[in-house]
């Protein structure tokens, strides 16, 4: 399954995805990407976003930006970017990849919605990730909207702060659903140990 992290410049909020996503799903054949629908090209990861993937043990040191190209918006399986504006972006830039694409806070709280009600199926992350995807429509009603998570980019640390914290509680909330009794966000993790 490949999973592609969505932001703007993909230096602030979409490195961050792409890297903490794996730290909840172990499956060797799960692969993570991110890209920006504005993206600067081959520049490092923000500094702060890079420090608070530091503090989560994950060295971003040889991460480098991308832009978003329709192949690799069609070649993946689920694209999760932060906002409403950047799902619309997306749809501009590959119209066939929309069914795909979700923001991530929109798809965990699918997610958790789906697990308490039973509703997620299959035996492989993949199926079972699809399964959300599949359904988001038809429990949007019940579900409700939710937030965007805001672009910490030239603001201070405590925005990235605040936007690590939510994609990191929005993972979590995903992995939950998918592999019930998986683990915590990772710093809160290193907070219990």
């Amino acid at each position: 399954m490949k999973v592609l992290f969505v932001c703007t410049g993909n230096i602030c909020r979409s490195p961050m995805g792409e890297l903490l996503f794996p730290q909840f799903f172990t499956d060797p054949d799960l692969q993570v990407d991110s890209a920006g629908t504005n993206g600067l090209v081959d520049s490092p990861i923000d500094p702060s976003s890079g420090k608070l993937m530091a503090q989560d043990g994950i060295d971003a040191s040889a991460f480098r930006s991308k832009r978003l190209t329709p192949q690799l918006a069609l070649g993946s399986d689920i694209i999760f970017c932060f906002s409403k504006h950047q799902q619309q972006k997306i749809a501009t830039i590959a119209p066939p990849a929309t069914r795909k694409t979700v923001t991530l806070n929109d798809f965990a709280a699918t997610a958790q919605y789906c697990a308490k009600e039973g509703l997620i199926e299959g035996d492989t992350y993949e199926e079972r990730m699809q399964s959300i995807l599949d359904n988001m429509s038809l429990v949007r009603p019940m579900v409700g909207s939710t937030n965007d998570i805001a672009d910490p980019y030239r603001k201070e640390f405590a925005a990235f702060e605040t936007a690590h914290e939510q994609i990191g509680k929005s993972i979590e909330t995903i992995a939950a659903a998918v592999i019930p009794h998986t683990g915590r966000h990772v710093r809160q993790q290193a907070l219990v140990d």
